[in-house]
């Protein structure tokens, strides 16, 4: 069994609580913008996924559930490209938020670059990569700190 390290909320909490606000703001943002909750939801998991955090993916999926998105679109998420299940403004948000987290290997490039300026308006892009900067950021905290998801808390309590 995997023990967490350290629990940095705990320990730095102003520091988690400006966190918090951070995203509570992006998320304020995106709703500003007219971006749609399952697609911010999308962004999270995906981002999660890349980063192989289990903790953020055990919440986030979660709350994509409870979000009303589809079962289907969170399961085959991995392969988001072989499917027909995600809008074109998903589409762009899933090669953007890919690139951004895997940002070391060639940055964002310059087609996927185009292709979310032309879904999205300045304000939806600019809160989009606010978004998947805090979503990584939340994870590199959680794989580090090997943050466990509160369902695993809770089976070994049982």
């Amino acid at each position: 069994m995997t023990q967490q390290r350290m629990s940095p909320a705990e320990l730095t909490p102003r520091t988690y609580r400006a966190m918090r606000a951070l995203e509570q703001s992006v998320a304020g943002e995106l709703r500003d913008a007219g971006v749609e909750t399952e697609l911010h939801e999308l962004l999270k998991i995906r981002a999660s996924q890349l980063n192989g955090c289990g903790f953020c993916l055990d919440m986030h999926i979660t709350d994509a559930r409870a979000a009303g998105v589809d079962n289907r679109r969170i399961d085959v998420l991995p392969a988001w490209r072989e499917v027909d299940l995600y809008s074109d403004r998903e589409r762009a948000t899933l090669a953007l938020v890919e690139e951004v987290t895997l940002i070391h290997r060639e940055g964002v490039s310059e087609e996927v670059w185009a292709e979310a300026e032309k879904r999205f308006s300045p304000a939806e892009l600019a809160a989009l990569l606010w978004a998947a900067t805090t979503i990584n950021a939340w994870n590199r905290l959680a794989v580090t700190t090997r943050s466990q998801p509160a369902s695993a808390a809770r089976d070994s309590a049982e």
